[in-house]
């Protein structure tokens, strides 16, 4: 018997270029990775020596891949700045995407990508929120739906880097869209999953500081932040992201319901081993996202080829990839402003009386 696999082109093979690589090509048996784009000579030379032999064909053009002969599919992993670019000349061929978040740092350009999908009904277009595919968080939706919690009124989530004095991250900060947009974008796809995709905001505020990276002050983004957002449904989310752990990656999640608790991480760990020595007891933490997420991206690629290959619903509504920058576009500018920015119950911008 054929199994009928989705013939899949990567676009990108940086740091999540690789992963999704190497996941179409060793962990999604329905899948055939077969063509694979980058503009970069590195990871041209990378794709070489572990795509090529696979029988992936590398291209350094991303129009001349999207007519490799039989592609059904691509997955986008490059630079922020052409996903949307990307997705949408996807579409344009008539093929499926899988784009890595966010869609776009502009919120009108996330909309135009929603738009374009609309239009065609019959392609699967999903931007990939990895943590919609951890079965950790998977299991607090779960026991929410099933009203273990009560009334889930209370999201406090992180995300935090380890630290990385290269300079990385202040160049990245140039395109980026700022930390709330780029790391605290997943906190928030998880407060529409767990609040409703219909919670609107009411108030949103956020506060950051510069403590180990000040050059990030010319491109008005910061190494620690805090925001704040309130919604019209009488719940509020509380985020922190940071780029200054020393220890390693440290991504927790607690939902805080009218009767119980629901927590993800909250003391992490790479795995259950406990170094017990003269200094106290030590455990590992993961060094980056891939040690606490590595699983869920694998599913993410399984579940994307299957609602390409059975014509199955997506997990994940494009209409939330926009909402999340939209929230996280906002959160940015508070934290730059330090003012506060208020929303009707419509989802309309006002500005609050001065008493």
């Amino acid at each position: 018997m054929t199994i009928q696999r989705l013939k899949i082109g990567l676009a990108g093979l940086g740091r999540v270029g690789k992963i999704h690589a190497n996941n179409f090509l060793h962990q999604t048996p329905r899948a055939e990775l077969v063509a694979a784009f980058t503009p970069d000579p590195a990871e041209f030379a990378w794709g070489r020596q572990n795509l090529e032999p696979y029988g992936v064909r590398l291209y350094d053009d991303y129009d001349k891949m999207l007519d490799h002969p039989g592609l059904a599919a691509v997955a986008i992993g490059t630079a922020t700045s052409v996903h949307a670019e990307e997705t949408m000349k996807a579409i344009d061929r008539d093929l499926h995407v899988l784009c890595e978040k966010p869609l776009s740092t502009d919120v009108e350009v996330c909309k135009a990508v929603v738009q374009k999908a609309k239009i065609k009904p019959q392609l699967k277009v999903m931007c990939g929120f990895s943590r919609r595919f951890d079965d950790s968080y998977r299991e607090v939706y779960d026991k929410i739906s099933q009203g273990l919690i009560g009334r889930p009124s209370i999201v406090r989530s992180q995300t935090c880097d380890k630290f990385d004095p290269s300079g990385f991250y202040v160049a990245y900060a140039a395109w980026s869209g700022g930390v709330f947009v780029d790391m605290s974008v997943h906190d928030i796809d998880l407060t529409l999953w767990f609040f409703g995709d219909d919670a609107i905001p009411k108030s949103i505020s956020a506060h950051g500081i510069t403590a180990v990276q000040p050059e990030l002050k010319k491109y008005n983004d910061y190494d620690n932040a805090v925001g704040i957002v309130e919604f019209h449904n009488g719940k509020i989310a509380y985020y922190y992201c940071s780029r200054m752990m020393p220890h390693g990656q440290e991504d927790t999640t607690e939902v805080i319901g009218t009767e119980g608790k629901l927590s993800v991480n909250i003391n992490p760990q790479r795995n259950f081993v406990n170094f017990y020595h003269q200094g106290g007891i030590t455990r590992e933490v993961p060094p980056n996202f891939v040690g606490r997420f590595g699983p869920a991206f694998v599913r993410e690629a399984n579940e994307f080829t299957a609602a390409c290959l059975d014509n199955t619903s997506l997990p994940i509504k494009l209409t939330n990839a926009v909402k999340a920058v939209e929230i996280g576009s906002y959160l940015q500018e508070a934290l730059v402003t330090g003012k506060q920015i208020h929303f009707d119950e419509i989802g309309r911008r006002v500005e609050k009386a001065q008493l």
